[in-house]
């Protein structure tokens, strides 16, 4: 990669950092919400409806815009594509402020909305200029490393904005206070960005793909089986970090309060980059033996950096360190075959949202905590599986699979009414439900593989024998 380009991609890096903190920091908006206003579980989860529901209307916004008048990130370009996400999330973050003000439960979701609408426009821009921004060759290493900064800023977020919000600027009966400050300072992060983003000078790239009228996209299975899965990944994902902080807290669990709780959600989004760096070496072209070592190391090294920003000693925390190897193993396993690791993967979630649903004390909460290292591969693996083979569909189906984040939206909120009837705990059939889907997929996957291998190798043993 050229260096201007590298130095560009460094830049772009941060907002990845920046979309992955603010979205974790709904885990902490969600027990710090409900209390004061007193919610039930499924009105608290209207949070993670609001956010992820501006994904799937911004979505389908653009989707339905690119029949009509073709691709408008082509029309308007990715610079400015990332300018306008970068100030619709500035206005989100700012709206919080008349709505800790005024102490209204609809504006904190408004502003939600708005602030999803930003990042809807920021995945559909930054995502395909990281991937463009250099070498094809290379493109999967820099969204791999783009995403790994992602999974960093939900790591700390939940250490640095619990902090600011349960801790620093919290008082008692002072309503939303505890989170104008924190959000405005969010704002004008977000806003200077914008400015900065607008004046800098940033490579002009076109996007070649036509997007086609009409949706014979969807006879492909792949895809229209991996719409589904997407939505039921993003929904289970999304819902367990939602009920983190609230399931610790039971008295069968931990019975820790939210400012203790939310030290564990960095363990729990932390885990996504710890596999996911794993991941990106599991597909690297190193020797078996090196690469296998390069895995232990960076997982040490992603290890080392979530202890070092959450008040939780080795000797609490060696459950999460026999996940870890596990996941190792998993790997392994799955030999770097993206629907045969995707099976694997989710069994291994399946399994631990068991444990958590049938054990008390510290082995339910690592049980649950530990779901976020198997969660690291699903969206690469599932995205890859589903546009695979699309040709000339891609663009529509990427578009499709982007709508499909709306499993964020509605996912959690199903858990929450079951949590309000069954309670917390046994809440978590419901994700459990969607992770089985993800390893039907996985299984069904890895077989149309095999299917279109064995085709091809027929096709090419016809060809050899008429010559």
């Amino acid at each position: 990669m050229e260096n201007r380009y590298r130095s560009i991609l460094y830049v772009v890096t941060a907002l990845f950092f920046m979309w992955g903190f603010l979205t974790c920091m709904n885990d902490i908006l969600i027990p710090y919400l409900k209390e004061m206003f007193e919610l039930k579980y499924w009105q608290a989860m209207l949070v993670q409806f609001a956010f992820f529901g501006a994904y799937f209307i911004g979505s389908l916004l653009y989707f339905l815009l690119s029949l009509r008048i073709g691709d408008p990130i082509n029309k308007i370009g990715y610079q400015n594509g990332i300018v306008l996400g970068l100030f619709m999330a500035s206005v989100g973050c700012f709206l919080f402020y008349p709505a800790a003000l005024y102490g209204v439960y609809f504006f904190f979701l408004m502003a939600l909305f708005v602030l999803g609408l930003g990042f809807t426009m920021l995945q559909i821009a930054a995502n395909p200029y990281v991937s463009i921004l250099g070498p094809e060759e290379t493109a999967s290493s820099r969204l791999n490393m783009s995403q790994a900064f992602n999974s960093l800023g939900t790591t700390v977020a939940p250490i640095l904005g619990g902090y600011l919000v349960f801790e620093y600027f919290f008082s008692e009966g002072l309503g939303g206070e505890a989170v104008k400050i924190p959000y405005l300072l969010f704002g004008t992060v977000f806003l200077l960005m914008a400015i900065v983003f607008k004046l800098i000078n940033l490579p002009e790239f076109s996007n070649k793909e036509t997007t086609l009228k009409g949706m014979q996209v969807l006879k492909f299975r792949n895809l229209s089986w991996g719409t589904v899965a997407i939505f039921v990944y993003v929904g289970g994902e999304v819902a367990i970090g939602s009920f983190l902080i609230n399931f610790i807290g039971l008295n069968e669990i931990m019975g820790l309060e939210e400012a203790t709780a939310k030290n564990y959600l960095a363990y729990y989004w932390g885990g996504a980059m710890i596999g996911r760096f794993s991941g990106a070496i599991s597909l690297s072209e190193m020797k078996t033996t090196r690469k296998y070592l390069m895995m232990i190391f960076t997982s040490v090294l992603s290890f080392g950096l979530i202890f070092s920003i959450a008040s939780i000693s080795i000797a609490e925390a060696w459950p999460y360190l026999l996940v870890i190897l596990v996941n190792y193993a998993a790997f392994i396993l799955g030999k770097s075959i993206a629907g045969r690791t995707l099976a694997i993967f989710a069994a291994g979630i399946i399994s631990l949202l068991v444990l958590a649903m049938l054990t008390t004390g510290s082995i339910a909460m690592w049980a649950l905590v530990g779901v976020g290292i198997f969660n690291s591969i699903m969206w690469p693996n599932i995205f890859t599986i589903a546009i695979s083979g699309l040709g000339k569909y891609t663009s529509q189906g990427a578009s499709l699979l982007v709508m499909s984040i709306l499993g964020g939206a509605l996912i959690p909120l199903l858990q929450g009414i079951a949590a309000d009837v069954m309670g917390v705990q046994l809440s978590f059939i419901v994700p459990l439900c969607c992770y089985l889907y993800i390893l039907a997929y996985g299984v069904m996957s890895h077989r149309w593989k095999k299917e279109e291998d064995k085709k091809e190798e027929e096709a090419n043993t016809k060809v050899i024998s008429m010559h």
